[in-house]
């Protein structure tokens, strides 16, 4: 499960460099970019192809601090995303509500400023929970990096919202 981890030549860990990532992304992707392959063989062409796409999957996953979070997860057996896991600490439920409200207050009324602040408070909620994530990770506390992973699908979704809200 850690093959994205070995495609970019790095350790299978929470806490990496995004320009690392994004470096070794650029890297494989030229020396596999299908153009390269325009005068192969058919099967290396389509191999190309199924490299240039896995590791497009691996940068998605990658970059990504929730993805990659999940796809950690996975490597151990646990699926922070199943259905199953549903349950959030009442703080995190309040505090979901209430920012709920503050956006459809802000969309409702048309308040940029409204929204943009709110984004920027859910910002640093998502910079505190990747730390969070980070000690998990560290600690390997697997069930508390689930439920910080399923907090920050959360977060991810509402930060989606405000952007869309936006004028």
């Amino acid at each position: 499960m850690t093959q994205y981890f070995e495609l970019f030549q790095l350790p299978p860990a929470f806490d990496i460099d995004n320009e690392t990532i994004e470096q070794t992304y650029r890297r494989l992707a030229a020396s596999f970019h299908p153009d390269k392959f325009a005068a192969a063989s058919s099967f290396e062409q389509k191999q190309a192809v199924m490299m240039a796409a896995t590791l497009n999957d691996a940068y998605r996953t990658l970059i990504s601090p929730i993805d990659r979070a999940a796809y950690l997860l996975k490597s151990q057996g646990i699926d922070a995303d199943a259905p199953e896991h549903t349950g959030f600490a009442p703080e995190f439920l309040m505090q979901q509500m209430e920012w709920r409200e503050a956006l459809e207050d802000g969309r409702s009324a048309g308040n940029e400023a409204a929204l943009l602040k709110l984004d920027k408070e859910i910002a640093a909620e998502q910079q505190n929970l990747f730390a969070d994530l980070g000690r998990a990770f560290a600690s390997q506390q697997a069930e508390e990096a689930g439920q910080l992973v399923r907090q920050g699908r959360f977060l991810n979704k509402l930060r989606q919202e405000i952007k869309a809200a936006l004028p």
